[in-house]
């Protein structure tokens, strides 16, 4: 399921971090620790895997300055995209968390509170097929992409788009989900097929900081600016919309929109 959600700025301040990616995953999972009751009784009741780990956003969507590491807003309104792998009987818990809640993007440098101004259910564009069929659709990144291979070194590697490593890091990381929600067996015989196409001249690369200016400061390369053919079931296909493709989706990093 996939939402938007827009926020209203409560303060004067108009300045966030460039890096935004990790005090606005801080500040998403806030919102849903207020929910840890209820969703522990979906659990018990259900019995569904990982729930809430498999969740991804976008980038904000706001006209902006760059000033050095930080963003100045240049309208007192954002919005983002968010979605979570979880069942449609829970949209309106997935809702309800959000609306009339406060959400601060902050680090040691700049903060900025906003109040969540609506809370947008986005139609499910895969309600036509059946849940086991093999659909062929076409996604673009509203956030960079990460893919990435183990260097010798313990160091991770960040593979392009064309390199030929990029789709199989992307596959093997959609695999690892399946095995998560569904079981093991499912991941290794699921049909997933994966093709990188152009909609531009050419992809984006972008340099995404987690934890700025911290002992645990990490540095993660991500692409954009490209598409995706994508081939699988349709439940398989949806995990990818729910959760991100790629690593680090808590982060907001792989939210991916089907392109029409």
């Amino acid at each position: 399921m996939q939402f938007k959600i827009t926020l209203l700025s409560k303060s004067n301040s108009t300045i966030i971090p460039i890096n935004y990616q990790y005090p606005l995953s801080s500040a998403i999972y806030k919102i849903i620790a207020k929910g840890d009751r209820e969703y522990a009784n979906f659990l018990h009741e259900s019995g569904y895997g990982k729930g809430f780990k498999l969740f991804c956003f976008s980038q904000i969507s706001c006209p902006f300055k760059i000033e050095n590491d930080r963003l100045r807003l240049l309208n007192p309104e954002l919005s983002f995209y968010v979605s979570f792998h979880l069942p449609e009987t829970m949209e309106n818990f997935v809702k309800g968390l959000f609306q009339s809640e406060t959400l601060d993007i902050a680090d040691h440098k700049s903060k900025i509170s906003f109040n969540v101004k609506s809370v947008e259910s986005l139609p499910n564009r895969l309600t036509d097929y059946k849940e086991n069929e093999l659909i062929n659709i076409s996604m673009k990144p509203l956030s960079p992409i990460v893919a990435s291979m183990p260097r010798e070194s313990g160091i991770s590697e960040y593979l392009a788009p064309s390199d030929p490593r990029f789709i199989e890091s992307l596959i093997y990381n959609w695999r690892s989900k399946i095995a998560t929600c569904y079981n093991e067996q499912k991941a290794s015989e699921a049909l997933l097929l994966l093709e990188t196409i152009s909609f531009v001249k050419s992809a984006k690369s972008r340099l995404i900081t987690i934890k700025a200016d911290a002992a645990e400061e990490t540095k993660i390369k991500g692409w954009w600016n490209f598409g995706l053919k994508v081939t699988a079931e349709r439940r398989f296909v949806e995990l990818l919309l729910n959760s991100g493709i790629g690593r680090e989706n808590s982060m907001g990093l792989g939210f991916v929109e089907i392109v029409l």
